[in-house]
């Protein structure tokens, strides 16, 4: 009987030891595959919800994430505005859910800042750029392959050659923010 006892024991230790071994592998792969999540990923994952992100050198930003390209994210805010922050300019995004989603299709990861930048000066909206310092308001007239000039006017006159008092070249990696309305 001590015979069985003993071995009745040693199964239940090797049984034991094999679930937490289980256990341990099932939170390594879990560790893993999270450690391959992005922040896009994890962005993408709030698409349609309404979040709040700080920025460098702007203020908070608070509205509905609609879209994430490639570098970028655009957030529809209150008071008809739309904000273009380059991801690389993200200090903290609150109230994004537990879901990440990888880019999916040819065209939705490949979208990026640069591709929108020259949809905005396509349309001629007048906007204000956060770039360090004092927003820079005005019209982007052209957007190269890593800077955007805009021709800095009041955001309630129209670009005419009376009203621009400046022609400003940024350098894409020191925008920090764009906003139209």
């Amino acid at each position: 009987m001590r015979w069985d006892a003993l071995f009745q024991d040693l199964e239940s230790q090797f049984e034991a030891m094999q679930e937490g071994d289980l256990y341990g592998e099932v939170a390594d792969r879990i560790r893993t595959e999270v450690g391959k999540i992005t922040v896009l990923d994890r962005l993408r994952g709030a698409v349609d919800t309404v979040v709040r992100v700080e920025v460098a050198d702007a203020e908070p930003v608070q509205g509905l994430l609609t879209r994430v390209g490639k570098d970028c994210l655009l957030i529809e805010a209150e008071r008809a505005e739309e904000w273009l922050i380059p991801v690389g300019a993200l200090v903290a995004v609150h109230r994004l859910g537990p879901w990440a989603e990888p880019a999916v299709g040819a065209v939705a990861g490949k979208l990026g800042l640069a591709h929108l930048l020259r949809g905005i000066a396509r349309d001629r909206s007048p906007v204000t750029l956060f770039c360090g310092g004092v927003p820079v308001t005005g019209t982007i007239d052209r957007v190269g392959a890593d800077f955007v000039e805009i021709a800095e006017h009041p955001l309630d006159a129209p670009r005419r050659r009376s009203e621009v008092y400046n022609v400003r070249l940024v350098p894409t990696a020191a925008l920090r923010a764009l906003r139209r309305r």
